[in-house]
């Protein structure tokens, strides 16, 4: 399979892999970059088995060393905000040997001794419970952990790759270029990143995530494939950034990371009516699945990847795939049913043919007195307001309900806040049951983002992630 890879990286020879800072690099580039860090990790004591953190996010460097570590059978490690309390999580359940740091002149290799004098030449606990195979390179992605501790997650990374080689690669070259807009340390920025080099493509790194660098690198690039989220994709709209920019050469748009409502994404198609809308849908433990949608204007998606099961219990949609993690590193494997089937924590309804829908996260349910809204289903319709421009609903506690419905509200035009509370109960009226109808009303200058591109719901005392 290591064969087989670098086979494809020397047949694609001068084809542009990647653009770094507007830079084309091409396929032979890369090989040459990824042959000169093996041998300066190994001039610096990293030795297969053993785990490495990479701290950065896309660029010439950090590709080189992904694909050098995944050569050497090494545990990669990508993390583009490294905090303390990250590298602490990561030293403990790890056992990372060294510290890969991209820089703008270049990698920097950092011993990380440890005071038990361990040389840190295996994974720890993910080797010692035999999940990995002694001859297998393993890859280790972090929950977004904004309550306590990320989870780690091992992954094997021969399995993500081997499912990649098996696609036959294409044979025009520069037929398809990719916007890595989805983080270094995301599981969809690598399955993006897997899918378009193991196939000849060109992936297109950003160096920033503003919306005017990546509606610019668009542009400039004629990028065909974005893949995205519903809320980078309103800001897109709200800001007018597709006037500003050409986004004219997009031909596909991919979005995922957190629900799609139904309004938001008919104002998606009628914004670019020529692109065609994919729903993708995958976990940071299952990876990403090949999905089709019912159409470019339906939130309905089928799973149809021969790799990935799925079923649905009790509303809560379960998977179970080739690519599956091996298991977290620092918490029981409780999200696993005895049978190792995954409980995604997303509730679903099944249409017809195999057909789902998102409706939201079960730890988002918001309860008022025993009755139960999703969040999403009450964003749908505020979003269909003219004076709505975008919105987040979530929960608080409340000492006689349990929870109340609470919502944040970018407004469209000139509003005070009693104007707009006024508006959001006067337009709920008969659109909703009045348990729905928010007891705490906020209008805010923008709905805030995640560095994981979705939208921020937990609030201090929310009871939620």
């Amino acid at each position: 399979m290591r064969d087989e890879l670098v086979r494809r990286f020397e047949d694609f020879g001068t084809w542009t892999a990647l653009f770094d800072r507007g830079t084309p690099v091409t396929y032979a580039d890369l090989l040459g970059r990824i042959r000169d860090i093996r041998e300066r990790l190994a001039r610096h004591g990293v030795v297969p088995g053993q785990a490495v953190i990479v701290h950065g996010d896309y660029s010439l460097d950090s590709v080189a060393t992904l694909f050098a570590l995944y050569l050497d059978r090494n545990v990669v490690v990508p993390v583009v905000t490294l905090t303390d309390k990250t590298l602490d999580t990561l030293v403990e359940h790890c056992r990372p040997g060294h510290l890969v740091r991209t820089t703008d002149a270049g990698i920097e290799v950092e011993e990380l001794g440890r005071p038990d004098g361990d040389s840190g030449t295996d994974l720890g606990a993910g080797a010692a419970h035999g999940r990995l195979g002694d001859e297998e390179a393993g890859l280790v992605l972090l929950s977004s952990g904004s309550t306590g501790a990320p989870k780690v997650i091992l992954h094997s990374l021969d399995a993500l790759v081997g499912e990649k080689l098996e696609k036959r690669a294409r044979r025009r070259p520069n037929a398809l270029n990719i916007l890595m807009v989805l983080m270094f340390d995301h599981i969809g920025g690598i399955n993006s990143l897997l899918s378009t080099l193991l196939v000849g493509g060109t992936a297109v790194l950003p160096r920033h995530r503003t919306l005017d660098e990546i509606c610019a690198l668009i542009e400039r690039h004629r990028i065909l494939v974005l893949p995205t989220s519903p809320t980078f994709l309103n800001l897109i709209m709200v800001g007018d950034y597709h006037r500003t920019y050409d986004l004219s050469s997009l031909r596909l748009i991919t979005y995922g990371t957190e629900p799609m409502s139904d309004e938001l994404l008919q104002r998606v198609h009628r914004t670019f009516p020529g692109v065609r809308l994919l729903q993708t849908f995958g976990t940071s433990e299952t990876g990403i699945a090949t999905t089709t949608s019912e159409s470019s204007s339906s939130t309905y998606f089928r799973i149809s990847d021969a790799n990935v099961e799925y079923r649905i219990v009790d509303g809560e949609l379960h998977l179970r795939s080739r690519t599956q993690f091996l298991g977290y590193l620092n918490y029981d494997d409780d999200s696993l049913t005895e049978d190792r089937w995954f409980r995604t924590g997303d509730l679903v309804e099944e249409g017809a043919d195999g057909y789902l829908r998102i409706k939201g996260r079960a730890k988002e349910v918001i309860n008022v007195g025993g009755e139960k809204l999703l969040p999403l289903e009450l964003e749908s319709v505020l979003l269909t307001s003219p004076l709505v421009e975008d919105c987040v609903v979530y929960g608080k506690p409340n000492a006689i309900t349990g929870q109340s419905v609470c919502v944040d509200i970018k407004p469209r035009g000139e509003l005070t806040r009693a104007d707009l509370r006024k508006h959001v109960v006067e337009f709920l009226a008969g659109k909703v049951e009045p348990f729905k109808v928010p007891s705490k009303i906020n209008m805010v200058g923008a709905i805030a983002m995640s560095d994981r591109l979705k939208k921020v719901r937990s609030r201090p005392g929310a009871g939620g992630e």
